[in-house]
């Protein structure tokens, strides 16, 4: 029997403890990995729990407020803007969750309203999504393009410097709703847009047997009838008196077309005088056969509606009522009756004006 050397069994157990002593580090190691791993897992998600649930908790505002994104501006500036004025509790959280829904680029310059309570998410959506806040600038009908182009480069709200003057009729007057970041130039441009679209609606649409050749020659008529009456229900009355002279081959005779040619469309501030009536122009049609060279102004959407379906009438003839409207007739006969009752209302309201400007300066000299 062999006896054992006391030597190796020491060798042994000296390297069965060094084993033991690296396994043992090693897992401790792991573990550790583990742990730290696991910890900063749960802190991430923990974290992101909390940034979630203040994104879409309730915000700060306690009433609607109206946020405004420059044109250019960028999300941090977005962001850091929107905590300044107290939309939202923190821009950083913002900023995070806008980037991870890939929204950046959805971030568009205007007005848009923040209603109260809304969440860093509802913020978001109305600032992507939602509709910018809107103000209403309204042109009236029979306005030519050059005092339009007045009115637009007297609102400072709308950016930019006001156009060329677009020729005349080629702009559709109404009340257009706008976000604050529509430049004067971009107006103008939506306003020929608006009228080319109606126009090409109202032509498809038009009457049999108008003496009318192109969409053109509508909106010159449709420009004389918005100058002729401003009573919606004579618009196609006096269309269709007009589409009889034409057909009839008879002179239209509007006085608004002498004043044109006289003015450019700005007020006369007087009768007219038979010298101007008697004189030629490219617009007066006391002396043209036929339609003006251009429209005298920029007809609204009832008075194109109705040059291109006029009412059907016998009548040639109308002239003021004295009550803001016209009296229309079929024979020259009726037409000259209605035009000395016209002219005895004339006179009757210059002889009240007379009367009380001597009551006015009788009182003043008591």
């Amino acid at each position: 029997m062999t006896q054992a050397n006391p030597d190796n069994i020491s060798g042994n157990i000296n390297e069965q403890d060094g084993g033991l002593t690296k396994r043992h580090a090693f897992g401790i190691a792991t573990m550790m990995i583990i742990a730290f791993t696991t910890f900063a897992m749960a802190f991430v998600i923990i974290g992101y729990a909390i940034m979630k649930y203040s994104y879409i908790s309730d915000g700060p505002l306690i009433s609607e407020q109206v946020f405004e994104i420059k044109k250019g501006a960028g999300l941090s500036s977005i962001s850091d803007k929107l905590k300044d004025e107290g939309v939202i509790s923190s821009a950083r959280t913002f900023k995070m969750f806008v980037k991870f829904d890939g929204g950046e680029a959805n971030l568009k310059a205007g007005e848009y309203a923040v209603p109260p309570d809304a969440s860093m998410r509802d913020v978001y959506e109305i600032l992507t999504d939602g509709q910018a806040v809107l103000y209403p600038v309204t042109f009236a009908e029979g306005l030519t393009s050059a005092q339009i182009i007045r009115k637009i480069t007297g609102i400072n709200n709308i950016p930019g410097d006001a156009p060329d003057i677009p020729s005349e009729g080629t702009l559709l007057p109404e009340t257009y709703m706008l976000p604050k970041s529509m430049t004067k130039t971009a107006l103008v441009k939506k306003m020929r847009a608006e009228q080319e679209k109606l126009v090409d609606v109202l032509w498809e649409d038009r009457a049999i047997g108008l003496p009318i050749k192109s969409k053109y020659e509508a909106i010159i008529l449709a420009s004389i009838v918005e100058k002729e009456t401003g009573v919606n229900s004579e618009r196609e009355h006096v269309a269709g008196v007009f589409i009889n002279r034409l057909n009839q081959g008879i002179r239209l005779e509007s006085d608004p077309t002498i004043i044109y040619g006289i003015t450019g469309g700005e007020k006369l501030g007087r009768g007219l005088r038979r010298s101007e009536i008697d004189r030629k122009t490219d617009w007066n049609t006391y002396q043209i056969p036929a339609l003006p060279k251009t429209p005298i102004c920029n007809p609204g959407r009832a008075a194109l509606a109705a040059v291109l379906n006029p009412m059907k009438t016998e009548d040639i003839f109308f002239v003021a009522d004295g009550t803001g409207g016209h009296a229309f007739a079929k024979t020259l006969r009726e037409h000259n009756n209605n035009v000395i009752k016209w002219r005895k209302v004339e006179r009757d309201r210059k002889r009240a004006t007379q009367k009380a400007v001597k009551e006015a300066k009788k009182e003043a000299e008591q």
